[in-house]
């Protein structure tokens, strides 16, 4: 620990040398005039900052016999006596998640969590922030003063955070802590626009009204004041984000809330095969799955530079969802997304030179069967004519009306997860379906297995579009039945999911528009227009049935000594009850 006398003359000697060598007679004068010090007191000085690792001392390069000294610079001693702090690892931060989720159980929004997670992030960057801007400009000459002033400015941090609504300063009054995070809130909100409904999205007085919950969230503070979140890996946060939004999924399944499973996003996004410098367009993006599933696909393929180039458009209703979404990004470190809020099917806000937008690819787990927006709702909307060019829905579900969307802001590819019955369903989906297909813009249908959501039993399907096929693939479909592909979801029981394999063979497969035995096969459009444009994928591509072999000798065998099992079983009851006379001798 380094005295206070000591630090004000190492602060001194730094204000007027910084890092040029000095000599004992320099330091003397300098000394002198500010703390009145004496010439045996100077030796003093620098043998304890010597021995405190605060200065270096040299041969004078024009006398050999005498010394000149050179300071090092706070940073520079911190590096060198201080140990790197260790970031936590993955597994230390999904036991803190799951302690939160053990906290709040079903009693609390489960969103409160990830927003504590995101302030702790924000607020930890900034204090480092911070830290790394004030050293340098005391280093650049500027008083103390100077530079915590020079340091708090907003262009050297993510967002701007008053200094009294830091994590640690509104954890030092747990009295306040809800009043404090709605103050924080608010004012965040007026100062980052940007991330405004980040910030709007929860209310902490009202969260905390009641004791018990207000017992929670100090306890949930100080859970998440264990561990410095700024130095923590991107994808290890990311992931930890992503594993809340699991965890409580069956929960707001319940409540109509869809969660895409992360393995479904994988294969989707490996089927579209995104490149680097391309779009991609989500109008349906609920907390961002599919473009970060985007993101992370490039910077495994091409790394995180290559990553950077894809450019990420989301559309999302709800605000409170669209908040998770931003928060998601942020904290998987992808800053070239852009995201709106609206209904996409009346009011896109994605539009160019008074028209569509249009993207290189669009990817979407829209909610499927959505009722409400047939004919007399559709044609009011935006572009109506642009995008419903095959026709309008039924009321009842709108899955086709988010596939022409798709394909309207589609340069060329498209991929979508929906409900299996709108590839059959007859009326005016037919007759939409028809037009499609016709105009050769399918490329593959793949039947996904069943139980795989969390709000649904039903298998769904991967439809594939393409508007500039290859030659070899036009007037042609592939139907891919990989029903069968699945393993056990190891979290969740009767869930399935699909296992590494499961997505290798389907990506491999439809990359080569191969045919496989009971797993794909090649269908051309005219026997499709045949059989009335049903897509239903196992009119044209079932499951091989295994025949069970039987070893007919070796089952007789068994079956034969049951028999007598059963036959000694039946003779000793008979023989009991005879002896207590409820039969006759």
């Amino acid at each position: 620990m380094v005295p206070n006398w000591l630090k004000e003359r190492y602060g001194v000697l730094r204000e007027r040398f910084g890092d040029a060598p000095f000599s004992l007679e320099e330091a003397f004068e300098v000394l002198r005039e500010r703390f009145q010090d004496e010439r045996r007191e100077i030796n003093v000085v620098l043998s304890e900052l010597r021995k405190g690792g605060l200065v270096q001392v040299d041969f004078d390069p024009q006398d050999a016999r005498k010394r000149v000294y050179r300071l090092l610079s706070e940073r520079e001693f911190i590096a060198q006596k201080l140990p790197l702090p260790q970031a936590p690892t993955r597994g230390e931060i999904e036991r803190l998640l799951k302690s939160a989720a053990d906290l709040i159980r079903t009693r609390v929004d489960y969103t409160f969590i990830l927003i504590l997670l995101f302030y702790k992030r924000i607020c930890d960057k900034w204090a480092a922030e911070f830290e790394e801007e004030y050293r340098a400009a005391l280093e650049e000459g500027l008083s103390k003063e100077e530079a915590r002033s020079e340091a708090k400015k907003a262009v050297y941090h993510d967002f701007d955070i008053p200094e009294e609504f830091l994590w640690e300063n509104i954890r030092k009054d747990p009295e306040r802590i809800p009043e404090n995070f709605s103050k924080a809130m608010k004012i965040l909100a007026e100062r980052n626009p940007d991330f405004r409904n980040i910030f709007e999205s929860a209310d902490f007085v009202q969260f905390a009204q009641s004791r018990e919950n207000a017992e929670i969230l100090r306890q949930l503070v100080e859970l998440f004041s264990k561990v410095s979140l700024n130095i923590v890996a991107s994808d290890i946060l990311g992931d930890a984000y992503e594993w809340i939004l699991r965890y409580f999924a069956p929960q707001k399944a319940k409540e109509g809330e869809v969660y895409t499973p992360r393995e479904v996003i994988r294969l989707m996004v490996e089927l579209l095969e995104p490149h680097p410098q391309e779009s991609l367009y989500d109008p349906a993006c609920g907390s961002g799955g599919m473009l970060i599933g985007a993101y992370e696909y490039l910077k495994n393929t091409y790394g995180k530079k290559e990553a950077d180039t894809l450019f990420l458009f989301g559309q999302e209703a709800n605000h409170k969802t669209l908040a998770l979404a931003r928060m998601n990004l942020y904290i998987h470190d992808i800053k070239n997304a852009h995201l709106e809020l609206g209904d996409t099917l009346l009011y896109p806000k994605f539009q160019e030179n008074g028209r569509l937008k249009t993207f290189d690819m669009v990817i979407a787990n829209p909610p499927w069967n959505l009722d409400g927006y047939g004919e007399e709702s559709l044609r009011k909307a935006e572009f109506s004519r642009e995008r419903f060019s095959f026709g309008f829905p039924p009321n009842q579900s709108a899955d086709w009306a988010w596939i022409q969307h798709m394909l309207a802001s589609s340069k060329d590819r498209v991929a979508v997860v929906i409900d299996a019955g709108c590839l059959f369903r007859g009326g005016k989906e037919e007759a939409i379906r028809r037009g499609v297909v016709a105009a050769d813009f399918l490329e593959s249908v793949i039947l996904l297995p069943e139980k795989l959501f969390y709000n649904t039993g039903a298998p769904g399907v991967v439809l594939l579009f393409r508007k500039h096929k290859a030659d070899a693939r036009k007037s042609r479909i592939l139907f891919i039945n990989a029903s069968q592909e699945f393993e056990p979801h190891p979290e969740v029981k009767k869930l399935n999911r699909l296992g590494e394999n499961n997505i290798r063979h389907i990506v491999e497969v439809f990359r080569a528009f191969r045919e496989e035995e009971g797993f794909s096969r090649v269908v051309a459009l005219g026997e499709i227009r045949e059989k009335d444009y049903n897509l239903n994928v196992t009119m044209y591509v079932a499951p091989k049935n295994e025949i069970e072999r039987v070893d007919i000798t070796a089952t007789w065998q068994e079956l034969s000594g049951v028999e007598r099992e059963l036959a000694e079983v039946t003779g000793k009851i008979e023989e009991y009850l005879r002896a207590l006379g409820y039969l006759r001798q």
